[in-house]
């Protein structure tokens, strides 16, 4: 929870047309004491919880901050960062500093070789079927993503990478793919993800307050744009709003509603939710011998799938943005509501089972 303050960071200003959601007083929202998903329940406030908001039409139905935190409290993101580039590669496509997700990785960046990485998609960097090998171990110290986060030059380390496997044969999340999309867009903006970051995202979103993004070392200032964008819970909602919105904010256009879609539309062919940096939420699944599999987390439905499976998912239309240590950002299209959670990890608790609970009934 307090890993940004270890590490160098460029900060990103807040708005200078910041956008406050509607206080509704009270909450409006009497939650349970109790949240459950199909197979646990806990209290939020008796939980590893620190900030949880439910936000509705732009107003703040709940609002929930543990001891010690508060709306003005620093929170990390780690994958949810992911998201956050994922929105910057759309608008860098919008304005044509990227022609098309289906370029090659090494168009922008060209150290790479040709023979090895010239197959390898920005989409499929997106959807994280590169092929490559990285060590995604978050208990391994000698892996890729220990090396990526505490190391002190991630250029270096993403120059020189090496494939596994052809790009597009299977599913395989791994940090480095985001981190290489956040070098392709600098190479095709000729600017720094931050500087650009603010200018199409922060700027525009009203974020409220100032933001940092971890770096890799004062020397190189690398932003470890895989993770580690540090911000408060009403700023990283605005993400959620903003692609509840099909990408508009405010009137403006910030990124296209047929990158909106795009990235949120669940993918049944790689079964595992994930498309251009965000999850899919899903009911219940088919599964090859055509009965009806409900499970209580995504976690046991990875379990309970086989290579040779062909299950046929049933997504609820629920999409989000997920962290490392259960940090989410939420959607939930049908009742116009998006929420965060922002923590600790709870071990065996589904939060977005729990979340699609919530907006179901409220």
């Amino acid at each position: 929870m307090h890993d940004y303050k270890k590490f160098a960071s460029v900060e990103i200003p807040k708005s200078t047309m910041p956008f406050h959601f509607i206080e509704v007083g009270a909450n409006q929202l009497q939650l349970p004491d109790t949240l459950s998903d199909s197979a646990y329940a806990i209290s939020i406030r008796k939980s590893k919880t620190a900030a949880f908001l439910i936000i509705r039409n732009d107003s703040i139905l709940y609002e929930y901050y543990a001891p010690t935190y508060s709306p003005g409290s620093i929170f990390p993101s780690f994958s949810v960062a992911k998201s956050f580039i994922s929105l910057l590669t759309g608008i860098a496509i919008d304005e044509g500093y990227i022609k098309s997700v289906h370029d090659p990785i090494t168009k922008y960046i060209t150290e790479l070789d040709t023979a090895t990485f010239g197959k390898i998609t920005i989409e499929n960097l997106l959807d994280m079927r590169s092929g490559i090998r990285f060590n995604e171990g978050y208990f391994n110290p000698f892996a890729g993503v220990a090396k990526a986060y505490y190391g002190l030059n991630l250029k270096k380390q993403m120059l020189k990478l090496k494939t596994k496997l052809p790009p597009d044969s299977i599913w395989q999340y791994k940090s480095c793919n985001t981190q290489l999309v956040a070098l392709a867009i600098e190479r095709a903006t000729g600017t720094t993800v931050q500087d650009y970051f603010h200018k199409k995202v922060w700027e525009p979103l009203g974020m409220e307050y100032d933001a940092t993004w971890s770096i890799d070392s004062k020397k190189n200032k690398t932003i470890k744009a895989f993770c580690c964008l540090n911000a408060r819970a009403t700023d990283f909602a605005k993400l959620g709003s903003l692609y509840l919105n099909h990408g508009k904010w405010n009137g403006k256009q910030v990124v296209s509603a047929a990158w909106v879609e795009l990235s949120t539309a669940p993918e049944v062919k790689n079964r595992y939710f994930y498309t251009h940096g965000w999850w899919q939420n899903f009911d219940y699944v088919i599964d090859k011998n055509g009965t009806q599999q409900v499970y209580s987390s995504l976690a046991t439905v990875k379990s309970n799938w086989t290579k040779g499976d062909k299950a046929f998912i049933c997504p609820s239309r629920d999409f989000f943005a997920e962290g490392w240590l259960d940090e989410y950002v939420y959607v939930n299209p049908d009742k116009n509501m998006v929420m965060v959670r922002l923590g600790s990890t709870e071990k065996k608790f589904d939060w977005p089972s729990a979340m699609l609970e919530i907006a179901r009934h409220y």
